[in-house]
């Protein structure tokens, strides 16, 4: 992810006036978090592939950038034609971008814009752009994403018939089998030397996992339960509950969820897609795990799983996400139901 957006100080805020926005944007000033993203062949190549393999998308066309990061979706926009591209960024990481596009030859293509898109105001004579690019895309999809200013720039600037690439995010859920993880995070604390620390269970168990998942260990056929497209979405949108029905695949035991998101580029002469799902190649945004409290759920092949996930922005800080799961299993061997709150910090 690379980000603008809300509630950004500035370089000349004091420590004491920082909020855990400030520090947010911070830690995108440094250039390692950049590295991990970069490196993110699946997610770079994937924007890679979507903007030069579709110059007709970008030729002669006023680009906007939001969250620019390095500068890397910017400068393949310039080299796939771009008439001119204005790079939002809120974070220092900026300076280095401008740096980089002029050393690349891109410095009179792409115009740098450091501050919230919220605020900022684009050149004189500049009244609308004709494409949006943006990678925003958090854990879990919407966990610290800055999808929110991206909605902004398209409602603010966006022509009629401009292009967002992406264009659309679906969200998906499946059913785990993860005992043997789930015994050594969370049980763990149930006797250590010991002592009972179950209390640091507790805490444990309301943290989604963010890790990659062993595509052996679903046993559910995954549900769509959201799907966004960058063209309608509100921000209201953002705040949903969703049901969900999964068929068990083989007798086995399941021990909570897991959740993953595809990406498309669905405006593209040849689509551009790209999954973070446990069957596809490493993303560094990797699956999200939820854990149920119950103990080992014994499913059955052809049983239901039916469930609402629940997904809000956290009140105090929104880029944080408050996620509920409830699920029914009416199996062979058992009934579960139950209701687990997570906060995704």
């Amino acid at each position: 992810m690379e980000y603008t957006g809300v509630g950004a100080a500035g370089p000349a805020a004091s420590t004491a006036d920082k909020t855990a926005a400030d520090y947010y944007f911070d830690s995108y000033a440094h250039h390692g978090i950049h590295e991990e993203m970069l490196k993110d062949t699946v997610r770079t190549e994937s924007y890679r592939d979507a903007i030069l393999k579709n110059p007709h998308l970008l030729k002669d066309k006023v680009v906007m950038d939001v969250g620019c990061g390095t500068g890397i979706l910017s400068m393949f926009c310039a080299q796939a034609g771009a008439k001119h591209v204005y790079a939002m960024e809120c974070s220092a990481i900026v300076e280095q971008a401008r740096k980089i596009a002029a050393a690349n030859g891109f410095g009179d293509k792409i115009t740098f814009i450091q501050g919230k898109v919220e605020e900022v105001e684009l050149p004189d004579g500049v009244e609308q752009i004709d494409v949006i690019v943006s990678e925003w895309m958090g854990y879990f999809l919407l966990y610290e994403s800055m999808l929110n200013t991206v909605i902004f720039a398209r409602d603010k600037w966006l022509a009629p018939d401009g292009v967002i690439l992406p264009d659309k995010a679906i969200m998906y859920i499946a059913a785990l089998e993860d005992g043997e993880y789930k015994r050594e995070k969370l049980d763990f604390w149930n006797n250590v030397y010991g002592f009972d620390m179950s209390c640091i269970r507790e805490l444990a168990l309301v943290e989604p996992l963010v890790d990659t998942v062993d595509p052996a260990a679903v046993v559910t056929e995954a549900f769509p339960f959201k799907v966004l497209d960058m063209k309608t979405v509100t921000v209201d949108d953002l705040t949903f509950s969703a049901d969900f029905a999964l068929k068990v695949t083989r007798d086995d035991y399941c021990h909570g969820f897991v959740s993953w998101f595809d990406c498309e580029f669905s405006s593209c002469h040849k689509p551009v897609a790209f999954s973070t799902g446990p069957d596809a190649p490493y993303t560094h945004w990797k699956s999200t795990v939820l854990y149920a409290n119950a103990g080992e759920i014994m499913v059955s092949t052809g049983e239901i799983i039916t469930g609402t996930v629940s997904v809000a922005p956290n009140a105090t800080n929104p880029r944080d996400l408050d996620i509920a799961l409830s699920f029914e299993h009416k199996g062979r061997y058992q009934e579960t139901v139950e209701t687990m709150e997570y906060k995704m910090r």
